[in-house]
């Protein structure tokens, strides 16, 4: 029956999809739990038969050796149950892990973004420890607190029927109190880790931008809003603490009530001849004990909840969207010289279905050699181009095409492969600064690290340091100027076939960047470079530039057709300070 139960319960059924691969595990824990339940249960009949020995004078040997016994089994059952579900529960984390790492890392650029990492972060660490304990020993709990409880008032029932309907009366109290406070329980929990993953995105945001937040004397202000959170996630623990607190506390004092009771009537009954002594203790004694399934119930009731909610939560990092990881993959496309390296034929597209295209009707040809320079205000599109050319983004209308082959025809790796990107805010990877050179290239030889860092001018940096180029990289420790030069050597490791530069020279000294410049028409001489340009000597460098306007192609020359002949690119020299003087300037 219990297979069935997540059919009917669609949140339940995202909780039973983490479990369902360990099913024979899980049922050897329910195995384990139940058995060492009924070592409990016997217990008080045992101690019964020792009770009734000591009235008749028998041996004790036998019922002192058999508490004894389900001492031993008891403790054996529940180690054994323990280290299993405790294991499992680890499995479980691990493979929710292992499957929102990969997912998260092969969703699309634009599933990503759209949320802050931080919260994604939340839910890959935080949320599956919750998961660990609903997905494995909650619902264990659960069937093994019921059996508890119902056995408990069976074997009651066996002693004195007067008795256990006054035990009856209290458990039914007692049930429908946690019926009736256990939602909102549920609810304030998932809000308050609701609230815990917005302030790991807010606090992630907050760290990565550290040097703007104190040049803005905002610290305060800052901790004020990630604290928000972390007040609102204290809230609602605390409204959660308190129904839980006020529960257990008329629980606990029905359960109380409820033994007073036993003892007066258990007692006139025992004076009426109607009861036997031993009888009444044993009562008693499962009485005494009848808290321990109601605790398992609604501890695992409430963890189970948040379970579920967090199951949810994880799913949703399952459901991203992700870059296919395979195509056909079978053309190889047109020999080397023989036409266009890429192409995008009147090509449209958006950041999402309902969102404004981001570019519109766009064709451009890029050379198999050459330098192009993309320019162009704020939101013209230039971006978009290299998210559409590199796979980040898929385009709504048109056709990208690698060597005349289309893009739907070969896999992110075919098209990947031949590319190599540097980013404008050259993020650096968790690592070495040589885990950084070689990211894209781990293959690379010793000679081909040491040619790039000559190119990029950082052989007499990287010389200096302690250890070479095993020190660790961190933001700290190396100028904005020096990482843009490491994500430009390794994307000049290996020579792609087209190069795409977000402005790769923004951060650099005027004489690294006329180094640069040398090193970059090297590589235009043979193959494609194509920039996003910003600066008057990226564009005096370019053998064509394309002006974009509003996500489209506005016009393409060289810089001298280009001033001669249209009005937005002559506004762009002039607000970038991109005159004649500066030919000047661009060649020192």
């Amino acid at each position: 029956m219990g297979m069935d139960v997540p059919k009917s319960f669609p949140r339940l059924r995202v909780l039973w999809s983490f479990a369902r691969p360990h099913v024979r595990t899980l049922a050897l824990g329910l195995v384990l739990a139940l058995a060492g339940s009924a070592m409990g249960l016997a217990s008080p009949m045992v101690t019964k038969w020792v009770l009734d020995a000591l009235g008749t004078g028998e041996s004790l040997a036998g019922p002192v050796l058999a508490l004894l016994g389900l001492l031993v089994v008891g403790v054996t059952l529940s180690l054994w149950q323990w280290t299993a579900l405790g294991a499992l529960g680890e499995r479980v984390v691990l493979e929710a892990r292992e499957s929102m790492v990969r997912r998260l890392l092969r969703a699309t650029v634009p599933a990503v973004t759209r949320r802050p990492p931080g919260e994604l972060v939340t839910r890959v660490t935080s949320d599956t420890v919750l998961l660990r304990e609903a997905a494995t020993s909650s619902v264990i709990g659960l069937i093994n607190g019921a059996v508890m409880l119902i056995g408990t008032l069976v074997l009651m029932t066996v002693l004195d029927v007067v008795l256990v309907g006054v035990t009856v009366v209290a458990v039914l109290v007692v049930v429908v109190l946690f019926a009736l406070l256990m939602p909102s329980i549920a609810k304030a929990q998932e809000r308050a880790q609701e609230q815990v993953g917005l302030l790991g995105g807010v606090l992630e945001g907050a760290l990565r931008a550290i040097r703007t937040v104190k040049a803005s004397r905002a610290e305060s202000r800052q901790a004020d809003r990630i604290l928000a959170h972390a007040r609102s996630s204290a809230e609602q623990g605390v409204r959660s603490v308190r129904a839980e607190a006020t529960a257990w506390t008329i629980a606990w004092t029905g359960i109380q009530l409820a033994i007073v009771l036993i003892l007066g009537v258990g007692a006139w009954r025992v004076s009426a001849g109607q009861l036997e002594v031993s009888s009444l203790i044993a009562f008693l004694l499962y009485a005494f004990g009848l808290m321990e399934p109601i605790m398992e119930l609604s501890q695992n009731i409430t963890a189970l909840q948040s379970g579920i909610a967090a199951a949810e939560r994880i799913r949703e990092v399952d459901s991203m969207e992700t870059e296919p990881v395979a195509g056909p993959g079978v053309r190889t496309g047109a020999e080397a010289g023989s036409g266009p390296v890429l192409e995008l034929r009147n090509v449209t597209a958006a950041y999402g279905p309902d969102a404004e295209p981001a570019v519109r009707g766009v064709d451009l040809v890029i050379p198999r050699r050459g330098h192009l320079a993309i320019v162009g205000p704020s939101g013209a599109g230039k971006t978009t181009l290299f998210s559409l050319v590199l796979g980040f983004l898929e385009p709504q209308e048109g056709t990208l095409l690698l060597d005349g082959v289309p893009y739907g025809e070969l896999t992110r790796d075919q098209i990947r492969a031949r590319l190599a990107y540097v980013e404008q805010d050259t993020p650096i990877v968790p690592g070495t600064i040589r885990d950084n050179l070689v990211f894209s290239h781990p293959d690379a030889t010793e000679e081909e690290v040491a040619r790039v860092l000559r190119e990029v001018r950082l052989t007499e940096k990287i010389g200096v340091l302690d250890d070479g180029l095993d020190t660790p990289l961190s933001s700290t420790q190396v100028s904005g100027g020096e990482r843009q030069r490491i994500a430009l050597a390794r994307a000049l490791l290996r020579t792609p076939d087209v190069l795409l530069l977000d402005e790769a020279t923004a951060q650099l000294d005027g004489l690294t960047e006329a180094a640069i410049h040398d090193c970059i028409r090297r590589r235009a001489e043979a193959g494609a470079v194509v920039t996003i340009a910003h600066r008057l000597s990226t564009v005096m460098d370019a053998d064509s530039i394309v002006v974009m306007e509003a996500g489209r192609v506005r016009a393409q020359g060289t810089h001298e057709e280009l001033l001669a002949g249209d009005d937005l690119y002559r506004e762009l020299v002039t607000a970038l300070r991109i005159a004649a003087s500066g030919k000047a300037a661009a060649g020192r």
